[in-house]
């Protein structure tokens, strides 16, 4: 991804938050993220794009040149404490915003945004990747599981409902 994709960029995201489980998948609103100005999105593209060491959203494109799905991920440093307060123990990668479009879902973009998401993570010397689901959110459990990801046993608070879980998977590295 490049600084000029940021309409894309913000078009993906704000189709994204219309999703059906939207709610579930996260933590943003579609109405917020349609309200923000245009400089946070270029932002976005530039903090996340090619050449970035601490974020890169990877993006799955089509033969037409359209976007079906993306991936981004954090680079979490040890000695640092990660966005639900616990202490992040050793440099990792956290995956964000998975999203693939309805038509593109089931066909394997998915397992490639995964594949290069995970590559940029070891690339950046993280010990393992992670991501946190909403405890209802099965069909995305069983995504992560076919890739490789696994609970940890580590279950925190969902951020808009207390009552509510997410479950953290993880993908270790292979020595």
């Amino acid at each position: 991804m490049r600084p000029d994709d940021w309409e894309r960029v913000k078009e993906l995201r704000l189709d994204a938050l219309r999703d059906p489980v939207a709610h579930l998948a996260f933590l943003e609103t579609y109405e917020n993220a349609a309200a923000k100005p245009d400089s946070f999105w270029q932002d976005r593209a530039v903090t996340s794009g090619e050449g970035s060491t601490t974020a890169r959203q990877v993006i799955a494109e089509t033969a037409d040149g359209s976007w079906a799905g993306s991936v981004t991920v954090l680079v979490e440093e040890a000695g640092t404490t990660d966005w639900a307060g616990f202490p992040v123990e050793r440099r990792q990668g956290h995956v964000v915003g998975v999203f693939v479009r309805p038509e593109h879902r089931g066909n394997g973009v998915i397992e490639a945004l995964f594949k290069a998401g995970v590559a940029w993570a070891w690339e950046q010397q993280a010990e393992r990747v992670r991501l946190f689901v909403h405890e209802d959110n099965a069909r995305a459990q069983a995504a992560y599981r076919k890739i490789g990801f696994a609970p940890s046993g580590l279950v925190v608070s969902f951020s808009k409902d207390e009552a509510e879980k997410e479950l953290e998977f993880v993908l270790e590295r292979s020595v």
